[in-house]
Formats: C-alpha cells, sequence, structure tokens
C-alpha cells in the first residue's frame, strides 16, 4: 500500500487527499494543517492522524509519499523535509516562489532517487494534448510566434485570504492561475523561456493582478517570439478564460477556449472537443505520480517544468521592478 500525508488540507489538498484515497494501491494515513478547526474536520472525514506541522508528521508517521496543497512561500521547507525523510512528493503549483529553491529540491530528489512532480494538470488535458501533438506534427511548420492569455474574476475572491498576502503566496494572479498559462505555453512548444520584458499593475492591492509579458523561447535551437496576458480582475468565475495560438512557418495552431483550429494551406480545420472536469484531470496526475513512484511509468509532469515557470516568474517580475529585459536563468 502506497501510504500518503495531505499536507494543506484546504479545498484542494483535500480534494486530493480524496482521490488517493479511492485510488487502488494507495492509502491517505494522515495530514497536516496549522488550523486545529481544519485539522479537526479532515480527522473526522478519513480518521487519520492530524499534525500541525510537517515535523511533527514526519516523527509520527510511517510513508511513502506527501502531497502538498498549502501557500505557495512554504512549498520549498515543506518539500525539502519530505525529500530528506525520504518520501517521494507531490507539489501543487507554483512548485516555488524561489528559483535557488527549485534546483535544491531537484538536486535533493534526483540524489535520492525520489519522484518530485509538479500539479500542472494541463498536461492532461486532451485539449492542450492535442496542440501539443500538431506543433509536433510538422503541419504548422516551424513555431516561431505564441499569442497567449488568462483572465479570470481573481482579486474579488482573494482579497482577504492568503492568496493576496505576498509573504504567503509569493505573488498574485501570475504565480496563481496564471502559473497554468506560463506552463502550458512552455509545454506545448516544448520550449524554454530565454528573456523576458514584462509589466505589472497591482490595481491597489498587495499582490500583481494584471500581467503583459514579452518572452523570448528557444525551442531546441529555435527562437520563438511569445505575447502573455494575464489578468486576475476579468469576468470569467470560477474558472478562468484562456487561449493560446501558435504562429508556424506553414500554418497556425489556436485554441479559444472552446475550439481547436489548425490552419495549413489556406484551409482551417476545426474541432471543438469536450472540456474535461477538473475531478478527473487532478485524479490523472495524482495516478501518474504514484505510478510514477514506483517506476511503473514516466512521470508526466517533472520539476524541471515547475522551475521553468518559477524562472520565467521572478524574471518577469524583476522586469517589471526595473524597467529592464531580464535574462531567464532556467537551466535545471
Amino acid at each position: 500500500m502506497f501510504r500518503v500525508a495531505g499536507v494543506g488540507l484546504g479545498t484542494l489538498g483535500t480534494l486530493e487527499c480524496r482521490l488517493f484515497d479511492e485510488m487502488d494501491g494507495a492509502s491517505i494515513v494522515a495530514g497536516v494543517d496549522p488550523d486545529e478547526e481544519t485539522r479537526e474536520r479532515f480527522a473526522d472525514e478519513f480518521d487519520v492522524p492530524v499534525y500541525e506541522t510537517v515535523e511533527e508528521l514526519l516523527d509520527g508517521e510511517f510513508l511513502d509519499a506527501v502531497t502538498i496543497a498549502s501557500p505557495h512561500t512554504e512549498h520549498f521547507d515543506q518539500a525539502l523535509a519530505a525529500l530528506e525523510a525520504g518520501l517521494h512528493v507531490h507539489l501543487e503549483k507554483p512548485m516555488v516562489t524561489d528559483l535557488a529553491g527549485a534546483r535544491v529540491l531537484i538536486d535533493r530528489a534526483e540524489d535520492a532517487g525520489l519522484t518530485l512532480a509538479v500539479g500542472y494538470q494541463r498536461h492532461f488535458d486532451p485539449r492542450y494534448v492535442e496542440l501539443r501533438r500538431v506543433v509536433d506534427s510538422g503541419r504548422i511548420g516551424d513555431p516561431h510566434m505564441v499569442i497567449c492569455h488568462l483572465e479570470q474574476e481573481w482579486i474579488q475572491w482573494t482579497e482577504n485570504e492568503w492568496r493576496s498576502d505576498p509573504s504567503q503566496s509569493g505573488g498574485g494572479q501570475l504565480y496563481d492561475s496564471g502559473s497554468h498559462l506560463l506552463d502550458v505555453m512552455l509545454w506545448v512548444t516544448r520550449s524554454k523561456p530565454v528573456t523576458v520584458a514584462a509589466a505589472v499593475d497591482h490595481r491597489g492591492h498587495d499582490v500583481d493582478v494584471n500581467s503583459a509579458l514579452a518572452v523570448v523561447l528557444d525551442r531546441d535551437g529555435t527562437e520563438l517570439t511569445a505575447s502573455v496576458g494575464v489578468s486576475g480582475e476579468g469576468t470569467s468565475v470560477p474558472n478562468p478564460s484562456e487561449s493560446l495560438q501558435i504562429i508556424g512557418t506553414e500554418g497556425r495552431v489556436a485554441f479559444n477556449g472552446k475550439t481547436i483550429e489548425v490552419t495549413e494551406g489556406g484551409i482551417t480545420y476545426r474541432a471543438t472537443p469536450s472540456e474535461p472536469d477538473f475531478e478527473t484531470l487532478t485524479r490523472k496526475k495524482l495516478r501518474n505520480f504514484i505510478d510514477a513512484a514506483r517506476d511503473e511509468a514516466d512521470l508526466a509532469i517533472p520539476a524541471e517544468n515547475g522551475l521553468y515557470v518559477t524562472a520565467l516568474t521572478e524574471a518577469a517580475y524583476e522586469s517589471a521592478t526595473t524597467g529592464r529585459r531580464v535574462n531567464v536563468n532556467g537551466d535545471a
């Protein structure tokens, strides 16, 4: 039995624990949260021990893995403690809010032969899988331009919780839902960020709400130019509205949130795939994590993906502060 503990027992953390508990060969055996009421609720639902800190958990339980869905700035210390205890780690996005910390976690996991995954569930979304397949197929030629956006009614429902406290979140919408957009842009195009120029608007809040990024990407030696827009004061609720378009030398592929369009040779082909529900995608990524930890599958969301997003986000914040284009030092 694969014994898992949940760290951070809010809405997402509890959902992930339920899904782990339903899987063949896995079981939730403990939980961690600093809030007493949250711990009591979790203990009542799962009938397992609960702890206030990760340190108490590691002293009190025999485990195989942890799943971490705590405030962003707590990820590094909690994941490092778990890795040093010999545990596999599933980290919700963003991986961490410090590039040096991302490198430390990757090195520790590699040295110990442990699985370290980051929770970017769009890697299992068939719509984005299809975009990546089209790019890989060569149907649009060599990609050279990316245009993407994400908007959401976000700041209205986060302004009184930890996501709007930079000491806990590490940043605003760019580090929250925007993190998914940055990840899927890099994943679909199989590229790495090289430089970024950014403008960021807090709109009177303590964290960023709107961000506009001009990014240079590298795809195996080929340069791509990317335009990224993220807004946390949009109209879409609860899920964000988003789009992704890749332009190549022979055509383009685009997703507007509902329809995928592929244009080649002057002809446009359209498909409207069904939108998978969040719980299904979450179950798939957690199943892959367990299978990878058991050496039964390749890890679909390796920590390097999280490192590139952290590197790009931190460089964007630096660019917005300094007014200069910044090199993205994302080498793992």
